[in-house]
């Protein structure tokens, strides 16, 4: 059996460069000031460019591995993917998702553009519909860029609303359907800047699963390296409702999703939930 998983991130950083080149070009300054931006202005500057131009591609079909265990609790399997760590319930009917967590720290110590994505969502999983938000870490040039962000199907395009988010924030991420009407919130309470709700329309998307995700985003070359954050990403207060039933993680008909690399290699391991069915922890284990 085979899950499509959520369309991410289509466009390379090198594509945002010309717009952005204008944006710099055209910044004004004092009498007698210099008119070029500082280095560290710049690379904030590209690094914010790059993600709001990112678009969502389609990543290559993850599949159940052979001889995948199944756990006690009832319904839960554990399954593996190259771009998903954590936990994803399936069904129909979902019309809520939503979790609490801090935001971790991130170690930059490559040139090379690394990304972690942390969010909750209704679809994506056995759909190819996405309502999705959460927070964002973006290694680029050895610095690390933290963002809160939503998309939504059919436009599928990531929407960066906050860039002061920072390691030790405290987040709670949501989305709530009514009928064909969507809610999506995420609220940092200790940086009040990156909070937002939206509300949007989708008249055919599924309903058909609810996520709790760290994830390696993808991009027109595949999958890029995971950005490696610490400590692990802590999911906590985890809730669910399909149809007219809320619940916890554990409540509905629930996979447990490892992240790996093409070899099989762990990038990155979720724990088990813990006795209430409604936490857990993503750890890192390599980039890619």
């Amino acid at each position: 059996m085979t899950n499509r998983l959520p369309r991410f991130l289509r466009y390379s950083l090198a594509a945002t460069l010309p717009a952005l080149g204008l944006l710099i070009g055209g910044l004004s300054s004092p009498a007698g000031a210099s008119t070029q931006p500082s280095a560290a202005a710049q690379a904030a500057a590209l690094a914010k460019a790059a993600i709001r131009q990112l678009m969502i591609g389609q990543h290559a079909t993850d599949h159940r591995m052979p001889g995948y265990s199944r756990h006690e609790i009832s319904g839960l399997t554990s399954v593996q993917s190259t771009n998903w760590s954590g936990y994803a319930d399936t069904g129909s009917g979902f019309s809520k998702v939503a979790a609490s967590w801090t935001e971790p720290s991130a170690t930059c110590s490559s040139r090379t553009t690394s990304l972690a994505a942390f969010w909750v969502g209704i679809d994506g999983y056995t759909s190819s519909s996405v309502e999705q938000d959460g927070t964002l870490i973006e290694c680029y040039r050895r610095t690390a860029y933290q963002f809160t962000w939503w998309e939504m199907y059919p436009t599928n395009a990531i929407q960066v609303v906050g860039q002061t988010l920072a390691a030790g924030d405290s987040i709670t991420a949501s989305v709530v359907r009514s009928g064909t009407s969507y809610t999506l919130a995420v609220t940092d309470s200790t940086h009040s800047a990156n909070s937002f709700t939206t509300t949007q329309s989708c008249s055919s998307c599924a309903n058909t699963s609810a996520e709790w995700i760290a994830e390696a985003p993808s991009g027109s070359s595949g999958v890029y390296p995971l950005a490696q954050f610490s400590p692990s990403w802590m999911d906590s207060n985890s809730t669910v409702t399909e149809g007219s039933t809320s619940g916890t993680i554990s409540s509905f008909t629930d996979d447990e999703i490892t992240m790996i690399d093409n070899s099989g290699a762990v990038k990155a391991q979720p724990s088990a939930l813990n006795s209430g069915g409604n936490g857990f922890s993503v750890t890192w284990e390599r980039a890619s």
